[in-house]
C-alpha cells in the first residue's frame, strides 16, 4: 500500500508544476476522472486544447458504455455457452483478481477462469521446484507452458474469449475497452516513471500492447507502450486500436 501512497503522490502534479511549452518536460499526463483522460487545467495535452481533450474524453466514456452494452446483449449467448463449458470441472465460471485503476483504486478485473481450480497451489509447488519457471514467472509474471491452464482455457485465451466479462468492468467505469494493460500492485514496481502515467488512465480490454504483440514483446517494451498510449491519447487513436484488435484476436497473434 505504501508503494501505491508514493506512485500516486507523485503523480498528483499540480498544474503549476507544468508547462505545455517545455520541449524538454515529457508530455502532461492527465488527472483521474470519469473517462479516464482530463488534462490539468491550463495545459494541453499534445498539442490539443484542453476543451478539445474534454469532449474527447467524453466521447471515449460514452462510447465505452454503449458499446459495451450492446456487445454483451449480442454477445449474451456466446457468454452462456462459454460459462457452461468452464463450469464443467466444478468450480465458478468467472475469475476475479484484483488490479490497480484509473488514481490507483483497486478493482476485481473478470475474466472467465482458464485455469484449475486450486490454481494458486500448483503455481506455487511448481516455482518451487523449477527454477526455469521461477525466472520466467519473475521476468514477465507469465509462463508461456503454464500447468494450471485447462482444455476449455487454452482456447478461450488463445481466442481472447476469456477476456468477454470485462465488458461488465467497461460498464462499471472501471476499465475502458482500449487502454494500458490492467496489471497488479506488484508489478507497478517494475514501471518505475511510467507507473505515474499508468495511474492517470483507466486499464483497457484492448490496447497499444495488445496490437503490438501481447505477450512476445518484453516487459520494458510493454510498459513504454502504455505510457506511450497516454501521453499521445485520442479518441481516434482508441478507435484504431480498436480496428487493428480485430485482426490480433483472429489470427491469434501472441495470445497463448
Amino acid at each position: 500500500m505504501s508503494i501505491m501512497k508514493s506512485l500516486f503522490t507523485r503523480a498528483a502534479v499540480s498544474p503549476s508544476q507544468l508547462t505545455a511549452s517545455s520541449a524538454a518536460a515529457p508530455p502532461p499526463v492527465m488527472g483521474p476522472s470519469s473517462s479516464g483522460f482530463i488534462a490539468p487545467a491550463g495545459t494541453q495535452a499534445q498539442g490539443a486544447p484542453l476543451q478539445s481533450r474534454q469532449l474527447q474524453s467524453g466521447a471515449k466514456r460514452t462510447f465505452d458504455l454503449v458499446a459495451a452494452l450492446i456487445s454483451i446483449m449480442l454477445l449474451s449467448p456466446v457468454l452462456v455457452v462459454i460459462a457452461l463449458l468452464v463450469m464443467r470441472d466444478g468450480g465458478p465460471c468467472v475469475f476475479g483478481h484484483t488490479r490497480i485503476g484509473n488514481g490507483g483504486v483497486k478493482f476485481r478485473c473478470l475474466k472467465f477462469r482458464s485455469m484449475v481450480v486450486d490454481a494458486d497451489v500448483v503455481l506455487k509447488q511448481l516455482l518451487d521446484t523449477d527454477p526455469q519457471a521461477r525466472a520466467e514467472w519473475d521476468r514477465d509474471f507469465k509462463l508461456k507452458n503454464d500447468v494450471r491452464i485447462t482444455k476449455v482455457g487454452h482456447f478461450i485465451r488463445r481466442t481472447s474469449l476469456d477476456e468477454l466479462p470485462q465488458l461488465w468492468n467497461v460498464v462499471r467505469g472501471e476499465m475502458s475497452l482500449v487502454g494500458p494493460r490492467p496489471v497488479i500492485e506488484k508489478e507497478l514496481e517494475r514501471y518505475g516513471e511510467g507507473a505515474e502515467y499508468y495511474l492517470k488512465a483507466k486499464p483497457g480490454i484492448t490496447g497499444l500492447w495488445q496490437v503490438s504483440g501481447r505477450n512476445d514483446i518484453d516487459y520494458a517494451t510493454r510498459v513504454a507502450l502504455d505510457v506511450s498510449y497516454v501521453t499521445n491519447w485520442s479518441f481516434g487513436s482508441d478507435i484504431l486500436i480498436l480496428v487493428r484488435t480485430i485482426g490480433v484476436v483472429l489470427n491469434k497473434h501472441g495470445a497463448y
